[in-house]
């Protein structure tokens, strides 16, 4: 089966400019009109893929939103992951939704912490990883410094596809490989217009090391690209248009088409004729005129229909889809049919959860989307204690989307919420106050981190007996160990051997 679904991640460090090339691969696949040029006029007019009010102040993007747009055929996915540090697990897990990623690399700085975090995220699930070279319009590292780099650090071969003419004030333009023409800049703006020179005379220092680069380094092998051993390195600039037709055409051509996904022991293929998927993400308030929380499913196979049932995983019972819906950029727009390896928006009202798996027949079960445990605990207190309602409302919801976890404790009223990040609590204050009109403060808390427990009931009650001050449920009411300290976890796990800690509960 020749699958025309090409459904992909950005994964980049803060500011290498991931936020610039989504919104010009959207450009060029005629997704959006209009480039939120970032500068814009003076009044920074932010690019339309960052849509919530943290993000504009900060400039991050902080959810993960889905934009689909369609190219020769081609119909492209393209999934937005929290690029900031503190994201770590909403990106984990928007990076299980895709089947291929575009790795972005600042020319001048080159592989960054954050970058190598969400590669070895990639490396787990072999996602398959084209790199694009940015910014080479502006003075950057040498070429081959680079390339090496990146063959170093991640354990790549690497196979590059163009070469600059140039970096900086000397930039003059990129050579295409394959089709031996060189992309130059126009006008004032020195920005590639679509102008492409085939007998272009190289500075004889930059064709020697064409040379160098196309003998020094491995072709392109599409099966090691696609078992995630090989990438192809492309170099251009997002601000400036260089390099994003050529991107988006690798995608088209070498991406893979829909995987199969994991559900235990068993791989469900996109070829099999009944509608599954499973859900990688929840967003609440994504419309602030109708409180309505928006449940993302990444399809793994059959053709769905508007209208159809489909059972969650938590659920047991059948839900009818009747307003599904499909990612075009901003605008949201009622889907009648969707395939393997498509995104599809599905409003509930708490019903479907992050690692649901919806299927018609409740058979399967998708396996790989964790909770981490939270490294950072706070109590939350309200300004108003009237709001304690609300307040539960709300922590329910965000903990529901995964942006924090809510431990109750078995003893004393005030309930404890863990994050992976900082970033997370300064969302979740914005949020309370902009979404649910709750003005809350965090205070510290007497725990560090939490371990999920398990083991037979006796062991359990016995263990409970002993340690009820540093006990909570989390919001599916597994027990949980809450610990002044690592040192804290490491004791109790020797004291009790027929339990298990764990830093990690599959959903």
């Amino acid at each position: 089966m020749t699958s025309d679904r090409r459904t992909f991640a950005i994964i980049s460090h803060p500011d290498a400019g991931k936020t610039t090339l989504t919104e010009k691969l959207l450009l060029t696949g005629g997704a959006i009109h209009l480039a939120g040029e970032v500068k814009a006029r003076g009044q920074a007019r932010r690019a339309r893929s960052d849509w919530m009010k943290i993000e504009q102040q900060r400039g991050i993007s902080v959810t993960s939103s889905v934009m689909t747009f369609e190219r020769d055929g081609i119909t492209f996915n393209l999934l937005d992951t929290p690029g900031h540090e503190d994201f770590s697990e909403d990106t984990y897990r928007t990076l299980t939704a895709v089947d291929s990623a575009i790795m972005v690399i600042d020319a001048a700085k080159g592989i960054e912490p954050q970058t190598r975090k969400l590669f070895e995220v990639c490396r787990l699930r072999s996602v398959p990883i084209i790199t694009f070279v940015n910014k080479v319009d502006r003075e950057g590292r040498p070429v081959f410094e680079l390339l090496d780099e990146i063959a170093d650090m991640l354990a790549l071969d690497v196979s590059p596809q163009m070469y600059p003419v140039g970096m900086g004030g000397e930039f003059q333009g990129i050579l295409d490989f394959a089709s031996g023409e060189v992309v130059v800049p126009e006008g004032p703006s020195k920005e590639f217009k679509g102008t492409r020179v085939a007998d272009f005379d190289l500075p004889e220092a930059v064709a020697e090391n064409v040379e160098l680069a196309q003998i020094g380094y491995p072709e392109f092998d599409l099966e090691a690209y696609r078992n995630g051993d090989l990438t192809p390195v492309y170099f251009g600039s997002a601000l400036k248009n260089f390099g994003v037709v050529e991107l988006i055409e690798a995608i088209a051509k070498y991406a893979p088409p829909p995987r199969p996904q994991p559900a235990g022991e068993e791989q469900i293929s996109p070829d099999r004729d009944e509608v599954t998927g499973f859900v990688f993400k929840v967003q609440a308030n994504m419309d602030p005129n109708h409180r309505d929380r928006i449940a993302f499913m990444r399809q793994v196979s059959g053709t769905f229909k508007r209208g159809m049932k489909l059972t969650p995983s938590g659920l047991g019972k059948p839900v009818a889809i009747h307003s599904p819906i499909l990612f075009f950029a901003q605008d949201r727009e009622v889907a009648d049919t969707a395939e393997p390896g498509d995104i599809i928006g599905i409003p509930n009202h708490g019903t479907l959860r992050v690692g649901d798996t919806l299927s018609e027949k409740n058979q399967v079960r998708f396996t790989g989307l964790p909770n981490f445990a939270p490294e950072i605990l706070r109590r939350v207190t309200l300004v108003d204690p009237t709001k304690t309602k609300q307040l539960r409302k709300a922590l329910d919801d965000l903990s529901e989307e995964g942006v924090i976890q809510v431990f109750y404790p078995e003893i004393g009223g005030q309930w404890i919420i863990g994050v992976v990040g900082q970033l997370q609590l300064d969302v979740l204050i914005s949020r309370l106050s902009a979404e649910y009109k709750v003005e809350a403060k965090l205070e510290a808390s007497p725990f560090a981190t939490a371990r999920w427990i398990k083991g037979d009931d006796k062991a359990m009650a016995e263990f409970e007996k002993f340690n009820l001050s540093n006990l909570a449920k989390d919001r599916d009411g597994d027990l949980v160990f809450m610990a002044k300290s690592p040192w804290d976890v490491n004791y109790q796990e020797e004291k009790n051997p027929e339990l298990t800690f764990s830093a990690t509960k599959e959903r």
